[in-house]
């Protein structure tokens, strides 16, 4: 098991849950590559994380956003653009 922050342990249940991952939250690595990494996401993974985080947060991460690489890079990156940019 990894030491995933509260906010990390929720965004990562949300994946597996909008992805019906046969895994438990506490098992992502939040240092692993979301994009091809263990979890084998794809690009149409990417894009329900990115409608599901839209609806949970109220945040639109874009397919043209400069950074989306960086953002989806793995969990705790991701986790941290969703802390700092979700609707309050």
């Amino acid at each position: 098991m990894y030491g995933l922050t509260p906010q990390e342990l929720e965004l990562s249940a949300l994946i597996i849950a909008a992805l019906n991952l046969p895994m438990s939250p506490q098992e992502v690595d939040p240092e692993a590559p979301l994009y091809g990494g263990t979890l084998g996401l794809d690009s149409i993974d990417i894009l329900e994380i990115s409608m599901v985080i839209g609806k949970q947060y109220g945040l639109m991460i874009s397919s043209d956003n400069d950074n989306k690489v960086e953002i989806f890079s793995c969990l705790r990156s991701l986790c941290t653009y969703v802390q700092a940019h979700k609707a309050n």
